[in-house]
């Protein structure tokens, strides 16, 4: 049997990867809660570096092009993540430029890119698999 396409997670990798998305949830939700809001950040940005690093841990070794194009695209969109982290942080320490609520933008492409992907790439890992 040939070695997998996608490098796998361990166990604990796995358990980080689903509490960081977890709390990825939970920090975009936060600010809607007035009497939480000053937590939103750091559960945010914890779930942010938690999730987007088990995703990077996870290697595509094939050659497929709509496989590399897609894993390409979830990177993109961990690294929004990780953008939209230090927007909000920004944002609630009153730090550089940006003051307002650009981190709502970058993460909803970060989600849009993310949800794609979701979807597309266990499909083209398939696809790739049988040929």
């Amino acid at each position: 049997m040939p070695p997998p396409l996608v490098k796998p997670l361990t166990s604990l990798q796995n358990l980080i990867y689903q509490i960081g998305g977890i709390l990825l949830i939970v920090g975009a939700i936060l600010p809607v809660v007035p009497s939480l809001t000053a937590f939103a950040p750091y559960v945010f940005t914890t779930g942010s570096l938690m999730f987007a690093t088990m995703q990077l841990q996870q290697r595509y070794q094939g050659c497929d092009i709509t496989v590399r194009r897609l894993r390409r695209q979830q990177i993109v969109g961990a690294f929004l993540l990780l953008i939209s982290a230090c927007l909000m942080l920004m944002k609630w320490f009153h730090l550089g430029p940006l003051r307002g609520d650009e981190w709502k933008l970058t993460l909803a492409i970060a989600a849009l890119l993310q949800l794609y992907t979701a979807f597309r790439l266990p499909a083209a890992l398939r696809k790739s698999e049988e040929q």
